[in-house]
């Protein structure tokens, strides 16, 4: 079954000389790193792939992971790698997505290493599609683009893994044109519904996904610090998420965090599907680091950072005494920290306790 096309709009570069039934068609795709974003990005570009391309490579540190992506599309549309060298060798476009810098730098490094020994003898494009720190994207050009043939492009994605499950990620993306335009007629829409173009140097994409996240961690702070406020004022928090709805009725950018809003009034702190606490805090750390080097404040992530760290080791002291309710925090979770402070309990709010805050009305 052929892909479909792009919508209008959603790719900003000139179409593609020659078109085939499918925009995979006779490329080699590789993908490193599936993780609770990389697992669904990689089924979408297999399943785009259809018949007309070879199986999509797959490389996870957990093998498991690998195994469970063939299994649900079958080997015909994924094969697994047994190394970061047969990625290397035998694809034309290799996608990563990664936990964090470290595990990032060690992978490209043991690219440049595997591209030493055996230099491409075709153009590669290397699609870099995690939240890192924008100087490690420079390091990382300038690591591969010294071997001939190869391009690196940031193609860093705005969306939870129910987005990136649904294929409706945006990209950003920065580097090369040529390679940019390649891979956003492979990604759109196969993995994403919408391409943004920052430009030819590839620090602007992932300072681009820092500020993105920036404002959602800030608007995620804000309504957790608001929720906490009605229930220490004894409001029925549904009520307060409809308030929510009916003020910002036409508002993606506010709705995006009442996702999050949602599982704070109902206690829905469970990260195992949905965007984990570790990953919360790591883009926090990215996002103070990167206002520090500008000299360019932003308080309220700082308390968003804290507030984060407080619901962190909230969660191991439960972990530690067999309490927890789940076993990987949401970063909607932030919700614990205010509410300590409140002093009501972080992660139950059925311990509210109303007759502790009504008497200060009645005085």
């Amino acid at each position: 079954m052929p892909t479909p096309h792009a919508p209008a709009g959603s790719i900003p570069f000139s179409p593609m000389p020659t078109r085939p039934t499918t925009p995979l068609a006779g490329m080699r795709l590789g993908f490193v790193g599936l993780g609770s974003m990389g697992y669904f990005m990689a089924r979408n570009l297999a399943k785009a792939a259809g018949s007309v391309s070879p199986p999509l490579m797959v490389w996870n540190r957990t093998k498991a992971k690998s195994e469970r992506l063939q299994k649900e599309l079958g080997a015909d549309a994924v094969v697994i790698a047994p190394d970061l060298v047969e990625v290397v060798r035998e694809c034309d476009i290799v996608f990563t997505n990664l936990a964090n810098d470290a595990v990032i730098k060690d992978v490209y490094q043991r690219f440049a290493a595997a591209l030493e020994k055996s230099p491409a003898a075709k153009s590669k494009i290397f699609v870099e599609t995690s939240t890192i720190y924008p100087k490690l994207a420079g390091e990382i050009d300038t690591l591969l683009t010294t071997h001939a043939k190869c391009h690196f492009i940031t193609a860093c994605v705005f969306g939870r893994p129910s987005v990136a499950d649904a294929a409706q990620l945006v990209i950003v993306m920065a580097g090369d044109y040529h390679s940019k335009k390649v891979v956003a007629h492979q990604v759109v829409p196969a993995m994403g519904r919408k391409v943004i173009d920052v430009g030819g140097n590839v620090v602007k994409a992932p300072t681009l996904k820092l500020v993105g996240n920036s404002m959602i961690l800030g608007v995620i702070e804000i309504m957790a610090e608001s929720f906490t406020l009605a229930e220490k004022s004894g409001l029925d928090t549904d009520t307060v998420l409809g308030v929510v709805n009916e003020l910002f009725p036409n508002t993606p950018y506010v709705h995006a965090a009442a996702g999050y809003a949602e599982r704070m009034c109902h206690d829905k702190f469970d990260g195992s599907q949905g965007f984990s606490i570790e990953g919360g805090i790591k883009d926090a750390t990215l996002i103070r680091k990167l206002t520090t080097e500008h000299n360019s404040p932003m308080p309220a992530l700082d308390i968003a950072h804290q507030h984060l760290i407080t619901a962190r080791a909230l969660h191991r002291v439960a972990t530690l005494e067999g309490q927890q309710s789940v076993e990987v925090l949401d970063w909607s979770s932030i919700i614990a920290g205010s509410r300590v402070a409140a002093g009501l309990d972080g992660f139950d709010s059925a311990k509210v306790r109303w007759e502790q805050s009504w008497p200060v009305f009645a005085r």
